[in-house]
């Protein structure tokens, strides 16, 4: 059954809060579509800048699109050279604001990306509503385009 936040105090919405995004972080190391579908609410505030160099960001508003984004990105990168750090794990309330440092390499063109990001989403009903993903874009755009 779904926790519906009005029946929470304000220490277990953070609990919860904080739960929800440590099950998105282990189903997107474990690269669980299913899981993260799931996680996910039908409607979700997607933000991640548009890039046309990049096949894997694309404006995004279902879960089963966000959940997919995942699949596309591993689909385009060197599994063995990606890498991601969590320095910063930050939650109030529904909100949570995850920062750290990202690198990989874009099966394509062999070239490398790198640099920080922060990562804020927003858990309603135990379900994530909002990802907003501010990243390195011009990093990663370099690395999609062909020499």
């Amino acid at each position: 059954m779904p926790i519906k936040s009005s029946d929470l105090t304000a220490s277990s919405v953070t609990d919860t809060t904080r739960h929800v995004v440590q099950e998105f972080l282990a189903a997107r190391m474990a690269g669980d579509v299913e899981r993260l579908v799931a996680l996910f609410a039908d409607d979700v505030d997607w933000l991640l800048a548009e890039n046309p160099a990049v096949p894997w960001i694309r404006p995004r508003s279902t879960g089963a699109e966000c959940a997919a984004q995942f699949t596309e990105l591993a689909d385009h990168t060197v599994a063995e050279d990606a890498r991601a750090s969590v320095d910063t794990f930050l939650v109030d309330g529904t909100d949570a604001v995850l920062m750290g440092y990202l690198s990989g390499t874009v099966r394509a063109t062999g070239k490398s990306f790198e640099g920080p990001f922060s990562l804020r989403l927003t858990v309603e009903e135990g379900r994530i509503t909002r990802h907003h993903l501010y990243e390195n874009s011009v990093s990663i755009a370099e690395a999609c385009t062909p020499s």
